[in-house]
């Protein structure tokens, strides 16, 4: 069996006891950004499966875009990763 080389743990243990692997990220040509993905990248990036330069590369994202992605999550939880929710999650 070929193992591809890649930089970083290939599985991580997320605090609920489950674990994320590579598999379980969006694909790298996403386009359309539901709740549900943007999610996904950012439990990425919060528990070291991706490093943030590595998702913003993956996924072209600016720095700015993810930095608001994790910002929301951490601070509201995942429900504020819904575009119809950006106002009532937004900083005056």
């Amino acid at each position: 069996m070929y193992l591809k080389k890649v930089d970083g743990p290939r599985a991580v243990k997320l605090p609920d006891g489950s674990v994320m692997t590579r598999a379980d990220l969006p694909s790298s040509e996403t386009r359309r950004w539901v709740a549900s993905r943007k999610a996904a990248v950012v439990r990425a990036v919060r528990y070291g499966l991706l490093s943030p330069d590595q998702a913003r590369d993956r996924y072209s994202l600016s720095e700015e875009e993810l930095l608001e992605w994790v910002r929301a999550a951490t601070e509201h939880g995942e429900d504020a990763l819904k575009i119809t929710r950006v106002q009532k999650y937004r900083q005056p």
